[in-house]
């Protein structure tokens, strides 16, 4: 009983030091980070433009109510077929991760969601960089790139994007 409150006591310290490791997300924070990620990105209003692997991405912040998404614009939703849906509903359960597909004002996007001050920078590099990569395989493998069920050379290949994006990020 006494090794495990000694344990307790000694990695008790520990954790709340790496909890604390990392600052709350701020839109300074955010504006530093996706000018890493493309230096030629725009501020507009609460939230940013910036592209990335010639995919435009939308991000809207809203401090207030503790809420950012990520979006990328794919193709109209007016015309997918019900297989077309079907697909992207099952992308959703198992290969996109934590990106997702989502349908508003007639256009099918990828969206990445999450609560704004606890958002820490990796986790924001790799939800936009999960993002385009559910664009740029809409169609073909439906995957966020960020882990994949099964085997094959899909996973290495879209991982790629979240590490280079993640080095960009590394100094911030």
């Amino acid at each position: 009983m006494i090794r495990i409150l000694a344990l307790v006591a000694f990695l008790l310290p520990a954790s709340a030091s790496a909890q604390e490791a990392e600052p709350h997300m701020t839109l300074p924070r955010m504006a530093e980070i996706v000018l890493a990620l493309d230096p030629d990105a725009q501020l507009s209003g609460a939230g940013f433009s910036l592209t990335i692997d010639d995919i435009p991405v939308l991000i809207v912040t809203d401090v207030r109510a503790n809420r950012m998404r990520a979006m990328v614009p794919i193709r109209s939703a007016e015309t997918m077929t019900a297989e077309e849906m079907q697909r992207v509903m099952q992308a959703n359960f198992d290969s996109a991760l934590d990106a997702r597909y989502a349908v508003a004002r007639g256009q099918l996007w990828g969206v990445f969601l999450h609560p704004f001050k606890e958002l820490e920078r990796d986790q924001f590099i790799s939800g936009v960089a999960q993002t385009v990569n559910v664009a740029k395989t809409y169609g073909s493998l439906y995957t966020s790139g960020a882990g994949q069920f099964g085997t094959g050379d899909s996973s290495d290949l879209q991982r790629e994007l979240i590490e280079r994006l993640l080095e960009q990020g590394e100094e911030i």
